[in-house]
């Protein structure tokens, strides 16, 4: 085992199957470019501590730049024997730059090496999130403010219940999303904490400069204890949370779609584009983009819960488990990457079918407002919810809809009814009784549209 990074104390080899056990180097591979990234800050320190001469440090530092170049053209090469990235990168350095390239590890753990890598990543994959999450609430938000007037169902239980605006459901999926914006933004502030210097679990013992490494890498501060900096993947697991957040609300926005673009419903009509067909039935339009949103949530979310339970069981400071974290996080940032691309190229491309959404939209549906016009005339809201109880089952009973009881019918329920009461079953009067800020009312959605258009700008700004 002399050729291992800890080779030394050992005597014969690895067990083979244990070899392939304890390999990480075919995930951790996307750390090369931030592993040369941190190696780069780290040997300055170095030089500034005095371990590294000038032209020391200089030679290492061309040795990284070459690698660099290998990795950015895909022509380095990793050896069976490495097996991770950080060992992988140190024999090839040590191939271009003679013994001078293990001085480059004084001081250095791969225990605050790995998890400076993985946060330096994590950075720049938070603000790709963002930007694609961003770009879906934008699409949703501009799409409410184009099709304002368009009117539907809304549902409650997956029944019928009061009419509502297109645009107050796009905008009720925009708002849910800003929150999940947000709080990638908190993520952030807690991964732009630099670790490295922490060594193995101790500290480093030779002066190093964390400050220079800070200020090198781009964080915000240096971790405050070395122990848990090396053992700390919290942020590992928020940012999990958070995409599994994230995803549930894709998940009941893919759920309401399929729904809606079902024959039954044909609110929607799905593009070809974000669409598939069977291989037996020709007819088929399935819209799989919507189904894989919704199946990718039960993906993201296994990740969160694997990475709590290795967390919860382990002691104190670094320990081999630690190594799956990894795996959840790469997976976790291409999957929601992947998704939130589709859901916007679906928002973006369905339409809207207007004379089915005017033919879902029958009087039962107004029910509230017959209500809440009989609470207008004064009676307390409990007896007229009571007394159109019963207008509703006449209704039922006669065969009728409510909007065609005769005034006498009502009448026979509350004296209370008059021939004003006609008025109550205009669709567009019902939705625009609804004034209130965060109403469905036109006055009201206008408002919430220029809010989120002000918050995206914020939001903009933190991704």
């Amino acid at each position: 085992q002399g050729d291992k990074l800890w080779g030394g104390r050992f005597v014969g080899s690895t067990d083979p199957i244990l070899e392939i056990l304890n390999s990480s180097i075919a995930i951790d591979q996307r750390l090369a470019d931030v592993d040369i990234q941190a190696s780069v800050a780290y040997a300055k320190a170095l030089e500034k501590a005095s371990i590294l001469t000038k032209p020391e440090l200089e030679k290492i530092l061309s040795g990284l730049e070459k690698i660099s170049e290998e990795v950015s053209k895909g022509v380095f090469v990793v050896n069976k024997s490495d097996e991770d990235i950080h060992t992988a990168i140190e024999r090839r350095l040590k191939e271009l730059t003679g013994d001078v390239a293990g001085k480059l590890h004084t001081g250095r753990s791969r225990n605050d090496q790995v998890v400076t890598d993985l946060k330096l990543l994590m950075k720049n994959s938070i603000s790709v999130v963002s930007t694609h999450l961003l770009q879906l609430i934008k699409t949703l938000v501009e799409r409410a403010a184009i099709e304002i007037d368009v009117i539907l169902p809304g549902y409650t239980h997956l029944q019928k219940a009061q009419p509502i605006r297109w645009s107050q459901f796009l905008l009720s999926h925009a708002v849910a999303l800003t929150r999940d914006s947000e709080r990638l933004g908190e993520i952030k502030k807690r991964v732009n904490i630099l670790p490295l210097g922490s060594g193995a679990l101790a500290g480093n013992p030779l002066d190093i400069d964390r400050e220079l490494l800070r200020s090198e890498l781009d964080f915000a501060s240096i971790t405050l204890n070395s122990m848990d900096a090396i053992s700390d993947r919290d942020f590992v697991v928020e940012f999990l949370f958070v995409a599994t957040l994230l995803m549930t609300h894709l998940s009941r926005l893919a759920e309401d779609l399929i729904i809606y673009s079902t024959s039954e419903f044909g609110l929607v009509t799905l593009s070809d584009a974000f669409t598939t067909g069977s291989s037996l039935m020709p007819q088929k339009k399935n819209p799989d983009s919507l189904e894989l949103i919704r199946g990718k949530a039960g993906r993201v979310l296994g990740r969160l819960v694997s990475i709590i339970m290795v967390l919860k069981g382990l002691p104190s400071t670094y320990n081999k488990d630690l190594q799956e974290d990894k795996e959840a996080v790469f997976d976790v940032v291409d999957t929601v990457t992947a998704v939130l691309q589709v859901a916007t190229g679906v928002i973006s491309t369905l339409q809207i079918n207007k004379e089915n959404t005017e033919k879902a939209l029958t009087p039962e549906m107004l029910s509230t407002d017959l209500a809440l016009y009989l609470v207008r005339k004064g009676m307390p809201f409990r007896q007229a919810h009571t007394a159109v109880g019963k207008a509703v089952h006449l209704a039922e009973t006669k065969g009728i809809t409510i909007n065609n009881l005769t005034l006498e019918d009502l009448k026979s329920i509350s004296p209370l009814f008059a021939r004003d009461v006609s008025q109550v079953f205009s669709i567009v009067n019902s939705v625009e009784q609804y004034t209130a800020p965060g109403g469905t009312a036109k006055s009201s959605v206008t408002t919430q549209i220029e809010q989120l258009r002000e918050l995206l700008k914020k939001l903009k700004e933190q991704a």
